[in-house]
């Protein structure tokens, strides 16, 4: 049986050495170095305004299912559509970042995310909105693996879990930048009008990619080592004897945590507007205190990853995510102030859970076949819990949207049992 090789120590930006204060609040962040800051920056970027991109859809569906005239099986294949393709985008851009590079491999995602964006604002009809859509999940679906290779690949041991949990809280940066020119957009131009215009904003990431062609770079030590290999990006290898089981459980634990995830992400605007009847400000309001909730919860997550380890940081939040989940979907009607006030917790819980996943999938894979590794692992999980999405839209016509939101939590409970498969990688050395 072959096995994986021992990992090669692999340490920060060279000149992050010149800075010796790397505790504290940020000694994360001094650690890197300026190369690996830059690196940082750039996947930030590109994650929250991968985000932008994304919730641009969700929320503007009621919009959308109005001048369309669709019902909410429809509406929910939007979501299955994008995250099915996105595990084909996520799978070839990992291959693409092991063979060429993951500054390159992370330009040409933000490329293709932001034009389909703005393409989806062109669309005449409700098949080709989904054609958009699905070609837009190419670029969202590598786009987090090779940003949160690239970073992971500048970071210490010491201090992966939270620097990966602080990309990661982009995500809440750009869904409150989403939510924000939502509620400018739909108060000042008719819905019919105001959903194309929402697409249209999501081309602001093509000019992310023309600062990161000439500022950021890939980590030296990881490049060597990538360059050195004689199987880099090479697709089967993450299925051979010495990585299958590494394969098979981090992707049924990336179905778990996404299949939860997405439910909530795609429905509790529609829910909001719809079944607790908010308008288009009070939902915004209310999205404000869930989004809070997430960027604390990523920030959060990821400093008790590096404390607990990456396993005990996903078991605790899936068990809470699925706390939150039943807690939020059987509010009794009217009152809204607990809705309100449930939000915060719901989103916290939701999104300290992902705070660990980009250091855990990095440190389950080796160099050569890492962006591949993560790629797959993660994209697979999301286009298999795309069925969650899909499956409240269906229910939803006899259950409401609140009663099937809590087929979510299943997910978190898939998450859970799957990490019993897994390793725990804390303090692991990248190679």
């Amino acid at each position: 049986m072959s096995t994986t090789p021992p990992p090669q120590a692999l340490t920060a930006d060279p000149r992050a050495d010149e800075l010796t204060d790397h505790d504290g609040a940020l000694g994360w962040l001094r650690a890197l170095g300026p190369r690996g800051r830059r690196a940082f920056a750039g996947a930030f970027g590109g994650y929250a305004l991968d985000s932008y991109d994304y919730f641009t859809l969700p929320l503007s569906m009621v919009a959308l299912a109005a001048y369309f005239g669709l019902d909410s099986g429809q509406t929910g294949l939007f979501t299955t559509v994008t995250l099915v393709v996105s595990a084909v985008g996520g799978a070839v851009a990992g291959v693409v970042a092991d063979r060429f590079g993951r500054v390159r491999a992370l330009m040409i995602t933000v490329i293709t995310y932001a034009v389909f964006t703005v393409a989806c604002g062109f669309a005449p009809n409700y098949e080709t909105l989904l054609v958009f859509r699905a070609l837009q999940g190419l670029g969202f679906g590598g786009e987090w693996a090779v940003g949160a290779i690239l970073v992971a690949e500048y970071a210490s041991a010491k201090h992966r879990g939270r620097t990966l949990g602080a990309v990661q809280s982009s995500w809440a940066v750009g869904w409150a930048l989403a939510a924000v020119v939502y509620t400018l957009v739909f108060s000042f131009a008719g819905d019919d009008l105001a959903w194309r215009i929402m697409f249209w904003t999501g081309a602001l990431p093509a000019l992310l990619v023309v600062w990161m062609r000439r500022r950021v770079q890939d980590a030296p030590e990881a490049a060597a080592v990538r360059e050195q290999s004689t199987k880099k990006g090479s697709f089967t290898e993450i299925f051979k004897p010495g990585l299958l089981r590494t394969t098979i459980f981090a992707g049924l634990l990336s179905t778990g945590v996404q299949g939860g995830y997405y439910t909530l992400a795609t429905w509790v605007p529609t829910y909001l507007k719809s079944e607790r009847g908010l308008s288009v400000v009070g939902t915004g309001g209310y999205l404000t205190f869930l989004i809070s909730g997430a960027f604390l919860g990523y920030l959060t997550g990821g400093y008790l990853t590096d404390r607990l380890g990456r396993k005990r940081n996903i078991w605790l939040f899936a068990l809470l995510s699925a706390v939150c989940i039943l807690a939020y979907a059987n509010i009794p009607s009217g009152a809204n102030t607990l809705l309100l006030v449930l939000g915060f917790p719901l989103g916290f819980c939701m999104s300290a859970i992902f705070s660990g996943f980009g250091s855990y999938l990095s440190e389950l894979y080796p160099t050569a076949v890492r962006g591949t590794g993560q790629g797959f692992t993660y994209n697979t999980g999301r286009a298999v819990g795309a069925v969650f999405p899909t499956t409240v839209g269906f229910l939803a016509d006899s259950w409401g949207v609140g009663g099937a939101l809590v087929f979510g939590a299943i997910g978190y409970g898939i998450a859970a049992l799957a990490l019993f498969g897994l390793p725990e990688t804390r303090g692991r050395e990248l190679a």
